[in-house]
């Protein structure tokens, strides 16, 4: 398999990061005697600085930790809740997707504050660092972030000081240049001064609710008061010898483990990479994993999730018997979700791991950052359902259904269960198949951790609900035409994209089996790294 980066090797830490300025944060955690969970959270608060649009403090947060010297595995639901204002009623026809009134509880904050409490080792002073002096002196934009602002010129238009808020100007900024944050700034400065309890008890959240209460919001100080990241067991199931750990409900990680368990009936190895019939099985095994979204997935607070059903193997086989192999399928309905997410991987020399997501849900989320602070809001609650039959219908105090998901692979060993591989990328209800085709790279079909990153990727559906019909098959242009006429021929309604036009952005961390050296991969199609030492 054609490979265009080098793979990083590293023996005392690894961050794999969509921006390269984050990486280095997470690293320098590292080289200066700091945790895993250090490394994280400098990676996680320099995105929200560099990478504004898809991720900040007033986003969520979803993570897969593994803690070695317990070999147990844990997971993070950092996304927040409805607030008890937001009814349907409320609502009437439409859940709006920008603005005041589509904002839920952030959750960031508190996953940082959770994370550091268990397993931090340096001040949340020192951690928090790199981004408050990249906020307060400014930082350099990368080739992506600057496409990103110069492609949102309709939400400029709309939301004019957001722009100023982000950029300190009126118009979108170049690549190469450097722009200040000082209001942010000072927020993350008080963050590492106090904690949580300044963002969701003190003086932001009394700037938070102010603003949002002054344009109509639901927020309400006691939302955020009450707001409480879930630490709890992830969902697993067994492929190829391995445990694939992703997150449970809210999260429709659950659908990526489905699908493996789907597609574990087929001999992969056999039908070939990137040929007609093994990608034929894996769009199959998508399209009925996402059925079961439209009909099961909901915050498991309020509706009832057979998880244990969902991802049992007898299950598996049931459903596998409706995939044909001369035919493809007409997929059942179900409402894509929308986007914008970073993920970022960091491991470290004791073999502790984190698979951690963060995002504002749409780019910029709601389009609002809250005055004199530098907080950008999400807008997650777009993502509810104003439909009261379906599991994701809207109701105080619920969690929206969430295109975020990690995973982190073990393997069993004489002392326990051992990490393999850490991965996850973005890409909204791209996730979960791209993830798909990433482990099978890996597991089925024997590639390194660039060559599984760097393969031709297919995606079936748009990420978001604007981007294309419901059936479509984007393929990139790397994969032979035969294969796409193959494709075709079973009833698939291919459409070839751009060699690498794929929009998720994978990060990956391997750690080899037989020197414990850590492997890391970055995606090619963002302006990504992977670094350690």
């Amino acid at each position: 398999m054609e490979q265009h980066r080098g793979i990083v090797v590293a023996k005392r830490g690894l961050v794999a990061a969509s921006q390269p300025l984050a990486a280095a944060a997470g690293l320098k955690m590292l080289m200066d005697g700091g945790s895993f969970a250090d490394a994280a959270i400098a990676t996680s608060a320099v995105l929200c600085v560099t990478e504004p649009h898809a991720s900040h403090l007033g986003g969520d947060a979803f993570l897969i930790v593994y803690e070695a010297a317990t070999s147990k595995t844990y997971a993070f639901n950092g996304s927040g809740k409805a607030p008890q204002a937001a009814t349907a009623e409320h609502f009437g026809r439409a859940i709006p997707t920008r603005g005041i009134r589509s904002v839920a509880v952030p959750g960031l904050v508190d996953v940082w504050h959770e994370f550091h409490q268990r397993w931090g080792r340096l001040s949340l002073s020192k951690v928090l660092e790199p981004a408050i002096s990249y906020a307060d002196q400014g930082y350099p934009v990368g080739f992506r972030t600057a496409r990103v602002f110069r492609d949102s010129q309709a939400l400029w238009q709309e939301f004019p000081a957001t722009l100023r808020a982000l950029t300190g100007q009126d118009h979108p900024p170049q690549a190469g240049q450097t722009i200040r944050q000082p209001a942010l700034a000072k927020t993350l400065a008080l963050i590492a001064d106090t904690g949580r309890e300044a963002f969701y008890e003190g003086a932001l959240a009394e700037a938070i609710v102010r603003f949002c209460q002054a344009q109509g919001g639901l927020l309400s100080y006691e939302d955020l008061a009450n707001h409480r990241t879930w630490i709890g067991e992830p969902i697993s199931t067994s492929y190829r010898g391995h445990t694939v750990h992703g997150q449970p409900p809210v999260s429709q990680g659950l659908l990526l483990l489905e699908e493996l368990n789907l597609v574990e009936g087929f001999d992969l190895s056999q039908m070939g990479p990137l040929s007609a019939d093994a990608i034929h099985v894996m769009v199959e095994a998508k399209k009925l994993a996402f059925a079961d979204r439209a009909r099961f997935l909901g915050d498991p607070d309020f509706v009832s999730v057979s998880v244990e059903k969902l991802l049992d193997k007898e299950y598996a086989a049931q459903r596998r018997g409706e995939i044909r192999m001369e035919r493809a399928s007409v997929p059942q309905s179900h409402s894509e979700l929308a986007h914008d997410t970073t993920y970022f991987c960091v491991m470290d020399a004791d073999g502790n791991a984190v698979s951690f997501i963060q995002s504002v849900f749409w780019g910029y989320g709601s389009g609002l950052v809250v005055e004199d602070t530098g907080i950008l809001l999400n807008n997650r609650l777009s993502g509810f359902s104003l439909d009261s039959k379906s599991p994701n219908f809207l109701q105080p105090g619920k969690r929206p259904l969430h295109t975020l998901n990690a995973w982190l692979i073990t393997r069993p060993t004489p002392s326990g269960e051992r990490v393999t591989y850490v991965g996850g990328t973005p890409g909204a209800d791209w996730q979960v198949q791209t993830s798909l085709q990433v482990i099978c790279n890996l597991l089925d079909f024997g590639m390194n951790p660039q060559q599984a990153l760097e393969a031709p990727r297919w995606a079936h559906g748009p990420s978001v609900p604007e981007n294309g019909p419901a059936n479509l098959l984007q393929i990139e242009s790397r994969v032979d035409m035969t294969v796409i006429e193959a494709l075709r021929r079973r009833g698939h309604e291919v459409a070839p994209i751009g060699p690498w036009a794929h929009g998720s952005a994978c990060q990956l961390i391997a750690c080899d089996d037989q020197t414990g050296a850590l492997l890391g991969a970055s995606d090619p199609r963002c302006d990504g790294e992977a670094v350690g030492f």
